[in-house]
């Protein structure tokens, strides 16, 4: 009984003498505390400069900026922002390759003040209808395209969407394009990868700008017709522009103080290819590892580089005067993960963005058609069963028939 009354005592005086530390988060060593200098007048603190080595109470010297006369690239240090040739007050928010808009569709018909209307155009639709049957055995070839892409080019279990999907874009346009000899206008257009898109507009007080990288554009030399008439274009004056208050239109956008205002379709003076017709986009991680844009991303991206390649190819016709168009300027998209694709129609009828009152543009889209149920390397198996078979099933020859029907728009 005395060694366990001794053994409690010692206990309690241990708890009494414990100190509680701060406990840091993370590791390593703990920041050293900057020590506050003061500046007296009329006082020269003593330094150890003449000493050539640290002694302690003693002040450190400050000693002047020392610029080398020559450039070293090493030790470069770049001008501040606000010394930057092209810097300006007035802010500017970029739309590129990686944003993703919040609100989706809804912030970019503000962004790009259009109105949207479910579905394609009764012109494409038309063409649709008539194209089922442009190849033979047209069913069977679409089918080998997709296997192809997806089975045949890669080694892997489960390809990446980086590989297979650009594949099976690039193949689908291959075949649509032995139609040359029963329309020979699909000859006067081209395929351009890689170009580099640029310009800009005012939207109630706020400059906006579309730039970068954007996908593969198909060229034409001759536009492609309006789909709405004059009376259609006007009577879009009175639809009203849907807000998301309390959210900001600008959110994910891109915010500069650094830029320059040109106008740039991303092709040089003099290309016979001058026209926009189709954009094509492939759902395919951006960046490399991340993850892919969800179908409502997709759409928003889909519509804000369409009207920058109609604004710009507008402002190269007509100038840079903010007005609304005699002859509105119609582009095309078409957006894809490998299975599933989006398409969009839209026309630019006006280049004045800054009041959301008056003639607005118009955007048609037919979102999330499949053009096949599911494509499977190896057989899914369980318990010995075959649940799903190797190869690519349930084919949709209707979403074909709109790809070819958009890619035959304005030579049918």
């Amino acid at each position: 009984m005395a060694g366990t009354a001794a053994r409690l005592y010692l206990n309690r005086w241990a708890a009494a003498k414990v100190e509680v530390l701060p406990v840091r988060a993370g590791r390593g060593a703990p920041r050293p505390v900057k020590k506050t200098e003061y500046d007296i007048p009329g006082l020269e603190p003593i330094t150890y400069a003449g000493r050539m080595h640290y002694v302690p109470g003693l002040a450190k010297p400050k000693h002047l900026e020392w610029t080398k006369d020559w450039y070293d690239p090493h030790h470069h240090i770049g001008p501040r922002l606000e010394q930057m040739p092209l810097w300006k007050s007035q802010p500017c928010f970029i739309f590129h390759q990686r944003t993703k808009l919040l609100e989706g569709v809804k912030q970019a018909l503000w962004l790009t003040k259009s109105k949207l209307i479910s579905g394609l155009p009764d012109r494409v639709l038309k063409i649709s209808e008539d194209c089922s049957d442009q190849f033979e055995n047209q069913d069977e070839q679409v089918q080998k395209i997709i296997a192809r892409a997806f089975l045949w080019s890669n080694k892997e279990t489960e390809p990446e969407r980086t590989k297979f999907c650009p594949v099976l874009v690039r193949d689908v346009l291959q075949f649509c394009r032995m139609l040359t000899f029963k329309h020979p206008m699909v000859s006067r257009r081209a395929l351009a990868e890689n170009y580099r898109l640029a310009t800009s507009w005012n939207r109630e007080s706020d400059l906006f700008r579309v730039c970068g990288l954007n996908g593969a554009l198909l060229n034409a030399k001759s536009p492609l017709e309006p789909l709405a008439s004059r009376d259609e274009v006007l009577a879009t004056a009175n639809h009203v522009l849907e807000t998301f208050d309390p959210i900001s239109p600008t959110i994910d956008l891109q915010e500069t103080h650094v830029y320059e205002e040109f106008n740039d379709p991303g092709f040089k003076e003099g290309y016979p290819y001058a026209h926009p017709h189709t954009l094509y986009l492939t759902n395919v991680c951006n960046p490399p590892g991340g993850p892919p844009f969800n179908p409502e991303h997709l759409r928003a991206k889909m519509i804000m580089f369409a009207f920058g390649n109609a604004l710009a190819n507008a402002k190269r016709l007509y100038g840079e005067e903010a007005k609304v168009l005699d002859r509105p300027v119609v582009v095309q998209s078409v957006a894809t993960d490998g299975r599933l694709f989006q398409f969009l129609v839209l026309q630019l009828n006006t280049t004045d963005l800054n009041s959301s009152d008056g003639v607005k543009n118009l955007i048609w889209i037919d979102s999330d058609q499949l053009l096949y149920d599911y494509a499977n390397y190896l057989p899914k198996m369980k318990k010995k069963v075959v649940l799903e078979p190797a190869g690519v099933f349930g084919y949709q020859p209707e979403t074909f028939s709109k790809f070819l029907a958009m890619y035959l728009h304005g030579v049918m």
